[in-house]
């Protein structure tokens, strides 16, 4: 199957998404190739986590979470006193990170934004390493949004540390209702630190709690 545009923001690709943001349930990403995984809806729309905690502790200014969902970590950050702002092209995430009290913007991380060149962090977490399908143009993207010295933090892909993969994928729910498919990709830490050189962006930490991996860039220069 033909790999589409990287573009998401077409409701047809996210209505899944949006129904499981607003009613619950379950949701899978489902390959070209017909394997599944499960995404953790429930997760993302509860208060943020032990592991969590662990990315937002690096948080130390304006920060930029990028496919923010329901919100939980820019609301999180704004409790704690940290300037933050989320984006997601979905409509019922934008709802739900602004009634969890986070300021947001219905916009893709590729669009014009707020502040490019001045974000001291930004936030790729669960899985948002994979949005449009290059995590190299990805990190191009990122870096013009970044400060020099800003810190990007990635939740990287737990199974397989040198991962790299590039794939045709759409969400599906319990009823087997799927969305327009889309890029996305998967990206490992150790694959990811190898990306990184290429891209002006420095490792600077990585770290591991029960199930999920993370990894900590900082912008050169």
């Amino acid at each position: 199957m033909p790999v589409p545009a990287p573009d998401i923001r077409d409701a047809r690709a996210t209505a899944p998404y949006e129904r499981a943001l607003q009613d619950g349930g379950p949701l899978f990403l489902v390959r070209a190739d017909g394997r599944r995984e499960s995404l953790d809806v429930d997760r993302w729309k509860a208060g943020a986590d032990a592991d969590d905690e662990t990315l937002l502790a690096r948080c130390a200014g304006p920060t930029l979470d990028i496919g923010c969902g329901p919100g939980r970590l820019a609301a999180a950050l704004v409790r704690r006193g940290v300037p933050a702002l989320g984006i997601d092209v979905a409509p019922a995430a934008v709802r739900l990170t602004a009634a969890a009290g986070a300021a947001v913007l219905r916009r893709s991380v590729f669009d014009p934004l707020p502040g490019e060149g001045r974000w001291s962090a930004a936030l790729l977490a669960d899985g948002n390493i994979g949005i449009g399908g290059d995590p190299g143009a990805l990190l191009d993207r990122v870096r013009e949004l970044l400060c020099p010295g800003g810190v990007l933090l990635v939740e990287t892909d737990a199974a397989d540390p040198g991962a790299h993969e590039r794939f045709a994928a759409r969400v599906e729910d319990a009823q087997g209702r799927r969305g327009a498919p889309f890029r996305w990709a998967r990206v490992g830490t150790r694959a990811l630190a190898g990306l990184a050189g290429a891209r002006a962006f420095t490792p600077h930490a990585a770290w591991r709690t029960e199930g999920r991996a993370f990894a900590a860039l900082v912008r050169c220069g």
